[in-house]
């Protein structure tokens, strides 16, 4: 297998996490639950895991930064996009157009040549090639009619329909999605009809980078917005999504990380301090963080509760994006066997943090050191 150009881009992240953990293969893998072969493949760019997942706890046991989870997450998402590419489409370049989509050359002969002064403007617009002399003298009534065929002939050629626009966004008006340019909008694409979608996400109070790249971010903030204006979850801007973007009538305010960390550790009395990691693991604390998964199916909110999850806790996305629902359901979650075992790769990290005496699997002992893996320190004891 070849990889592609994002592929590679991909390995290359993957080999820099390895390289600066210390740590091989196999080790990583038992940490990351995958196996170690598997990661080797990953890391040589011989192939693209399926599922973000995979990526996430490897980056994690790694000791990824939460910038550098999301650089992960952005490079696996693009390299996903070229997994069905031909594998000769990277590497050809462009290619010449097709001969019939080519512009047609002029050809010999086919100049327009000085009409001699004996054709009737009515026969050099036809361009028909018979010719005939006219009387020397037109009559008044002869001549007008003439003028008349002649400027509706030319008219007809420069009202001909087509699109006036020449592609250009910004030709149709101040409503730049509009325009036909940016008739889809939608992952892997860069140009100024994303920077528009991100400008009006913005204008939303939904926090992104704007800078004409569709890439993760703008991913998951667009399928927030769908979402809350009540539209499907298409994760593309399309005709329904762009009305709404213009209608300024959704607000994607919500609450901060302090206050989603305060409210997880009331909720989570039992073990505070292990909620708020495996929640800042999941979602970094962002109530409105959405996860794709290859498989078609969403992860939603704080503690990235999964399609299959709302459906057994009647909940639905919506639901799903309000922190307080999502943190007391996945306490409810949790309560079924008092442990994280349905938030699987942030639970492998935090059995991997060093602790200093055996302690149950729901609590966390003094150590009065910060989570290596997560970037939190435990809660205070007594």
């Amino acid at each position: 297998m070849v990889a592609s150009p994002h592929g590679e881009k991909f390995a290359a992240c993957l080999r820099m996490l390895k390289d600066r953990s210390g740590r091989g293969y196999d080790r990583l893998g038992k940490e990351a639950g995958v196996s170690g072969s598997s990661l080797h493949r990953y890391c040589s760019g011989l192939s693209v895991p399926t599922d973000y997942r995979v990526v996430h706890a490897f980056a994690k046991v790694c000791g990824a930064s939460a910038e550098e989870l999301r650089e992960a997450h952005r490079l696996w998402a693009l390299a996903d996009t070229e997994r069905d590419a031909p594998a000769t489409a990277a590497e050809e370049g462009p290619q010449p157009a097709p001969e019939a989509e080519r512009e047609p050359e002029p050809r010999p002969g086919r100049e327009p040549e000085a009409e001699p002064d004996d054709v009737t403007p009515a026969v050099a617009a036809t361009g028909r090639s018979r010719r005939f002399r006219v009387p020397d003298k037109l009559s008044p009534r002869a001549a007008v009619l003439a003028a008349v065929v002649a400027v509706v002939l030319v008219a007809g050629f420069v009202w001909l329909p087509g699109d006036s626009t020449g592609g250009d966004p910004s030709a149709s008006g101040d409503k730049v999605l509009d325009s036909p340019a940016c008739r889809t909008v939608s992952m892997g694409q860069h140009d100024d009809c994303v920077r528009e979608v991100q400008t009006l996400l913005a204008r939303a109070k939904g926090k992104l980078a704007i800078d004409g790249d569709f890439g993760p971010e703008t991913l998951r903030r667009l399928t927030a917005f769908q979402v809350l204006a009540g539209l499907p979850a298409t994760s593309v801007a399309d005709d329904a999504t762009k009305k709404a973007l213009y209608a300024h009538q959704v607000n994607m305010t919500t609450w901060s990380p302090a206050r989603v960390a305060k409210r997880v550790r009331e909720v989570f009395a039992e073990d505070p301090g292990t909620a708020v990691a495996v929640a800042r693991c999941a979602s970094f604390l962002d109530p409105l963080y959405v996860l794709p998964n290859t498989n078609g199916s969403r992860n939603w909110g704080v503690f990235q509760i999964s399609d299959a999850r709302l459906r057994d806790l009647d909940g639905t996305p919506l639901k799903a994006f309000d922190p307080d629902w999502n943190i007391r359901a996945a306490h409810r979650l949790w309560s079924v066997r008092h442990d994280f075992h349905d938030w699987p790769s942030c639970e492998a990290a935090l059995k991997n943090t060093p602790r200093s005496t055996p302690t149950p699997r729901a609590s966390w002992p003094g150590t009065g050191r910060a989570c290596p893996i997560c970037g939190t320190s435990p809660p205070s004891t007594g």
